[in-house]
């Protein structure tokens, strides 16, 4: 089955057509694969603050850090970052760059901690801290 996913992931990319984040020989995704985007200039502030750091790939406008599937269920990840399913890209980013790929087989950074650090640099308040309304 994992010699399929990876045929399917290297055919031809068509322009135009969403990109899928790639995950990088050798790795396996036993949760499933979803994207967070945070602008480049979050970037390097959130790499040193994690406790874990997955694969991250970059473009001329933003670091894509591969998570587990569902990482959004419950969660509003805070403006402006971009939550991905599938780890399909809107678009098609020029250039795009594996810049980080850790030791071992597991491609993703966790999600709680990128998403806690994430509202910390953008002052949200965490989805499960915001008053209830009835």
């Amino acid at each position: 089955m994992n010699t399929l996913v990876r045929v399917g992931r290297h055919l031809t990319h068509t322009p135009g057509a969403p990109a899928r984040l790639p995950v990088p020989d050798g790795m396996t995704v036993p949760l499933g694969c979803d994207a967070v985007a945070v602008p480049a200039r979050l970037g390097p502030l959130l790499m040193p603050r994690l406790p874990r750091v997955g694969c991250v790939y970059s473009d001329d406008t933003y670091w894509w850090w591969l998570v587990p599937a569902d990482s959004d269920y419950a969660v509003e990840w805070p403006a402006p970052a971009l939550y991905a399913t599938g780890a399909i890209l809107p678009g098609t980013p020029d250039a795009l760059t594996l810049i980080h790929r850790p030791a071992g087989t597991v491609p993703y950074t966790p999600p709680i901690p990128l998403y806690l650090t994430l509202c910390r640099l953008t002052g949200a308040t965490p989805t499960w801290s915001r008053p209830i309304s009835a």
